[in-house]
C-alpha cells in the first residue's frame, strides 16, 4: 500500500490510495526510536515506559497468527494509556498525588504515539451520510449493523471511540423516524 506520510507525532491521519480509506501509520518505529533516544540519553523513566509498552505489543504479537495491523497496535497502546489513567484515578482518591502525577506523565509520554480520535461532529456527518444513502427503514435497531458496517468500512476503528459510534448512530437513526 502507498501511504502518505505526514507528521512523525501523528496530529493526522493518512490516506491510503489504493483502498481509498483513512488508515493510520504504525506506531512501532517510532516508538522504537524514542525508546533508543531515551536509553541513549539515559532517561530511565522514558525508557521503562516506552519499553513496558513495546513489551505489550510484542506479547499480543506472539500470540496472534496473523500478526498486527496499525489499528491493532495503536489499540493495544489506547488500552495502556486507558489503564494508566484509571490508575491515576485510583492514586488521587487514595490521597496519593505524587503516584497519579507519575501516571500522567506516563500518559503524556505514550499518547503522542496515537492519533486523535475523530470529533463528534465528524463522526455525525458520516454516519447522517450513511443514514441519508440507506433506504427507509421503519425500525432504527435493525438499521444499525448497515450503519455501523458502512461507517467501519470507511473509518479505521482505531481512530474512533466505538462507544460514542454506537451512541450516536444510535440516537442519529431514533430522530430519523
Amino acid at each position: 500500500m502507498l501511504f502518505i506520510r505526514t507528521q512523525l507525532n501523528f496530529t493526522r491521519q493518512t490516506f491510503c490510495r489504493q483502498c481509498s480509506k483513512l488508515s493510520i501509520l504504525d506506531p512501532r518505529p517510532n516508538l522504537r526510536n524514542e525508546i533508543k533516544i531515551a536509553m541513549k540519553n539515559r532517561d530511565s523513566k522514558t525508557s521503562t515506559t516506552l519499553r513496558s509498552v513495546m513489551s505489550e505489543i510484542d506479547s499480543a504479537e506472539k500470540t496472534s497468527k496473523a500478526g498486527l495491523s496499525s489499528s491493532d497496535v495503536i489499540g493495544i497502546i489506547r488500552t495502556a494509556i486507558q489503564r494508566r489513567n484509571d490508575a491515576a484515578k485510583m492514586f488521587t482518591a487514595a490521597n496519593r498525588p505524587d503516584l497519579a502525577e507519575k501516571e500522567q506523565n506516563e500518559v503524556k509520554m505514550i499518547s503522542k504515539f496515537v492519533p486523535p480520535l475523530m470529533s463528534v461532529s465528524e463522526i455525525d456527518n458520516l454516519i447522517s451520510d450513511i443514514l441519508g444513502n440507506l433506504k427507509d427503514n421503519n425500525e432504527p435497531h435493525k438499521a444499525l449493523p448497515t450503519i455501523f458496517k458502512e461507517f467501519y468500512s470507511k473509518v479505521d476503528k482505531s481512530s474512533v471511540d466505538r462507544n460514542l459510534v454506537k451512541e450516536r448512530a444510535q440516537e442519529l437513526s431514533s430522530k430519523r423516524v
